[in-house]
């Protein structure tokens, strides 16, 4: 089938040659006819050899219709960017005016992807046809594509328009205006200025925004130009703070403008009519005097204009204040401690914070606190939009935290309140971030979609994994369709041009890679494979072990697998730093058993080095058939786990890698002890392995003596006769019996304790780590961390309540003995030392009680009286002080809680 199919093509070229077919007799049917035949080549897999038989064909018959139709199309279906046959095909065809066929070329090539060049020529084909419905819909998918093309932009908007589609039209000009910002195209983006302001005046952050952005990268005399357009309409709608807040920036640009200086003296007069006074204050800053420096004029003048009677204040010693009256330079204010509190004018602007009547300090000092209180339970978003606009429309957590805790919410109440804000500040298009600080938040006079949202995210970030991540949140939820997405992605592909490869290059490559395979048209240029990218890679194991996500690292292990020519070399050399069956099983499949076996047994011997690799071998791996025929012995695991278990204690001690190290113990204890494998190891293996296992242990200095001693009277248990090192003779010794003696109640009250962690706190702990985790940017994510540690403090709790419900014994009263001291008695000493009678009630901790002289058997003090019989004496050491008590009188004790 494959010589044949050559031979086909072989004579189809060399018939097209000899008859030197006329472009005239070409037609849609001759393609079809070829489509078919490129579909037989693709089923038999020998595009390749075709498409170098039609490369050769063309390099002697560069116009041959059929040799650059078969290549092109092949090109295309292997994902190649390289286009030009079928583009110089269709050149061919246009210049002799045969408009099906290119319009027949132009959709076969669409079949692939969207395509910038196909879909201008069909542009114009059915521009040249009036064929206009079709022709807006080939501009709209062109203009999603090609982000640099703005002329088209601006024509769908006036089509919108005309049509009385105001919101779409709206749309499209500022789509539109941002790239004739990017183009440098002034003219333009003053004619489209213009337009916004007649259709779109109130999205004032858009305006604002986009001056901003002309102002970086045009001039801020061009940013001027176009804020004193905008400025006019503002005023005529009597939006005085809007229109104050225009000036402002005129006046930051040309701090002498005499035209804006007038204006913002016209617009405080307008703003503040019937301030008492308003003329004064305006002549004590001198706010109309050319020779004082504006910036200092305006903020002189807002700090007395906010003062009049009735206004609310603030003092550092006196708290919130109103003013009660103002005359002369004088004024009068009542403070909730100090009222009737007279100052000098020029005091009261240097000493007091005006306040606005909705300020959350004004609120919290004239509302009852049950009120308010239930409001802010009830409402958070009013309550974040005051917090937030309170101090300058910018607020972080900790600021929200510290107006609300304890004066508002208590602690536990801000615990859910909070992890429920963080959502809503992050989902509700009424807030934003700041642009320069992810952490300040602020309240938006206009919502801001998600995609703006996650871009103005995306600009503040400075790390490129984390940005990553928002780039992958954005595609979750959006197209790549929009211009935030164009600058987003061009960020990434940036760095596919530098000359060093390191692991953010590398990463790069795989998204950007894996993006164009969707979305061909958003192909940079990128004409080098991985295999480029591999071979200028300087320290392989340094860059893959910076790669921060799992989802990369698979990414690029299967690259090195399918691209790089023994790769099962580099598998085993990065299977370290990217722990998962998965490698192991793709080896295997493989045939590189060996490969595997020494890879693991370096592990094992190299444990110290490789200290996660070991870890996940012993938690993961040696129940795998795979694992078992490497004749590895689950002793040589636990012991090797045994010495790491003390080199992660000591290089804690020493502060090396603490996290790290922390986090390593704790996997270990989990492993080792709390699933029970070394006891149950040694409990079921010979002497000689239970002495050796637990020699290593007691080398451990830092670990818990009570685990130590718990393993080893079960082993004492077990092996009444066993000698551990330092055992010179076998001695007898009393151990406390590992039961824990109770009362009842005791036992029930616990036993209702450790139900209600694991049916309600549990569960509630879960839901707000899940809530705290759909939040995002888990680095700084303070209610996910809070969640975190108070899943770690239950699940001690619960253990620590399992363990002795486990080994709790109720205590039998018809087995009190009032011969002696014991559980259950109430006990008179006689103190020999002072000759003082003191009177104890002898129970367990759990009934342990101080202060009312209840104290428990097992306590040092307990413990020491323990046993001794009525009308004994006994003499004991505790923390170095001596005691000495005869037992004067025993009774039962009351054992009732």
């Amino acid at each position: 089938m494959s010589d044949e199919m050559i031979n086909k093509i072989n004579d189809l070229l060399n018939e097209e040659k000899w008859t030197r077919a006329a472009l005239s007799n070409y037609t849609i049917k001759n393609f079809e006819e070829l489509d078919e035949t490129v579909e037989e080549i693709l089923s038999s897999q020998i595009q390749n050899e075709i498409k170098d038989m039609c490369d050769e064909h063309l390099e002697h018959s560069k116009n041959s219709i059929i040799g650059l139709y078969i290549s092109g199309i092949i090109s295309l279906d292997k994902q190649q960017i390289d286009d030009s046959h079928l583009v110089e095909l269709i050149n061919i065809f246009s210049g002799n005016h045969k408009w099906n066929i290119v319009e027949f070329l132009c959709e076969r090539i669409l079949r692939f992807g969207e395509n910038k060049m196909a879909l201008r020529v069909l542009s114009e084909c059915y521009s040249n046809e009036e064929r206009y419905d079709e022709l807006y819909s080939i501009w709209e998918r062109l203009i999603k594509i090609d982000y640099n093309e703005a002329d088209i932009v601006k024509k769908l908007a006036e089509k919108y328009e005309d049509e009385g589609k105001t919101e779409e039209a709206v749309s499209y000009y500022k789509k539109a205006i941002h790239r004739y910002i990017n183009k440098n195209l002034f003219t333009n983006v003053k004619d489209i200025w213009a337009k916004l302001i007649e259709l779109s005046l109130d999205d004032l952050e858009f305006f604002l925004l986009v001056e901003k952005k002309i102002a970086k990268i045009m001039s801020i005399e061009k940013s001027t130009i176009l804020l004193e357009d905008l400025y006019p309409a503002i005023e005529e709608k009597g939006e005085w703070n809007t229109a104050i807040d225009i000036l402002k920036q005129i006046l930051q640009y040309d701090p002498k403008s005499p035209w804006a200086r007038k204006e913002i003296v016209n617009c405080y007069r307008k703003q503040h009519e019937g301030h008492s006074q308003l003329e004064e204050y305006i002549k004590l800053s001198n706010l109309n005097q050319s020779w004082r420096n504006i910036t200092e004029a305006i903020s002189d003048f807002e700090k007395h204009i906010s003062f009049d009677a009735g206004n609310f204040v603030y003092h550092k010693t006196w708290g919130v204040g109103v003013i009660r009256e103002i005359k002369g330079d004088e004024i009068t204010i009542d403070f909730a401690a100090k009222r009737g509190h007279s100052m000098s004018l020029k005091m009261a602007v240097n000493a007091l914070m005006s306040l606005t009547k909705n300020h959350i300090w004004v609120l919290k000092s004239i509302l009852p606190k049950e009120k308010l209180h239930a409001k802010v339970k009830k409402d958070i978003p009013w309550t974040l939009k005051t917090v937030i606009r309170s101090f300058d429309n910018a607020a972080d957590m900790k600021r929200m935290k510290a107006e609300l805790v304890p004066a508002i919410l208590t602690q536990g109440e801000w615990s859910s309140w909070s992890t429920e804000a963080r959502r809503i500040l992050k989902t509700d298009a009424d807030f934003g971030n700041m642009p320069e600080k992810l952490d300040l938040f602020m309240v938006r006079d206009k919502p801001i979609t998600f995609e703006e949202k996650t871009f103005n995210r995306f600009k503040a970030e400075t790390n490129f994994f984390d940005r990553y991540q928002t780039i992958l949140e954005f595609l979750r939820e959006s197209d790549p369709d929009s211009d935030y997405f164009s600058e987003m992605f061009n960020y990434f592909t940036a760095f596919l041009k530098a000359a060093n490869v390191n692991e953010q290059v590398v990463c790069s490559y795989l998204f950007v890679t894996k993006i164009i395979k969707d979305f061909p048209f958003l192909n940079p240029g990128i004409n080098y494979g991985f295999k480029e990218v591999f071979d200028d890679i300087e320290d392989l194991e340094l860059t893959f072990n910076a790669i921060q996500y799992a989802d990369l690292k698979r990414d690029f292990l299967q690259e090195v697998k399918n691209n790089i020519e023994d790769w099962q070399v580099y598998y085993i050399q990065l299977f370290p730093y990217y722990l998962h069956k998965s490698v192991v099983e793709d080896l295997i499949s493989k045939g590189f058993d060996n490969l595997v076996k020494d890879k693991l047994q370096d592990i094992m011997t190299h444990f110290r080095e490789f200290r996660e690799a070991f870890l996940w071998i012993a938690k993961s791996a040696v129940e795998e058939p795979w694992f078992t025929s490497l004749g590895i012995s689950y002793e040589k695991i636990l012991i090797n786990m045994i010495h790491l278990l003390d080199i992660t204690f000591r290089d804690i001690s020493n502060k090396r890698n603490v996290t790290e190290n922390k986090k390593l113990n704790r996997a270990i204890q989990t492993y080792l002890f709390k699933e029970n494998r070394l006891e149950d190891f040694i409990l079921s293996g010979d002497e000689d392995t239970v002495s050796r296992l637990f020699t290593l242990l007691q080398d451990v200095k830092e670990m818990d003596v009570t685990v130590v001693l718990a393993i080893r009277q079960k082993i004492k248990d077990k092996y009444p006769k066993i000698r551990f090192l330092g055992e010179k003779e076998e001695t007898p010794v009393v151990t406390a019996t590992r039961s824990l003696i109770v009362l009842e109640e005791s036992l029930r009250d616990k036993q209702k304790e450790l139900k209600h962690i694991l049916e309600v706190e549990v569960p509630q702990n879960s839901k707000e780590i899940g809530i705290a985790i759909e939040m995002g940017d888990l680095k700084e994510n303070a209610e996910y961390k809070a969640g975190k540690e108070k899943q770690e403090a239950l699940n001690i709790q619960v253990g620590k309540l399992k363990e002795g419900i486990e080994k709790a014994k109720v205590f039998d009263p018809s087995t009190l003995d009032l011969k002696k001291v014991s559980f259950g008695t109430k006990v008179t000493l006689t103190n020999d030392l002072t000759s003082e009678e003191e009177i104890y009630t002898i129970l367990g901790p759990w009934e342990s009680d101080p202060s009312n002289n209840i104290i428990s058997y097992v306590s040092p003090f307990g413990s020491a009286i323990m046993g001794v019989k009525l009308n004994k004496s006994t003499k004991f050491t505790i923390n170095e002080k001596d005691y000495a008590y005869t037992v004067s009188a025993i009774e039962k004790a009351d054992l009732v809680k």
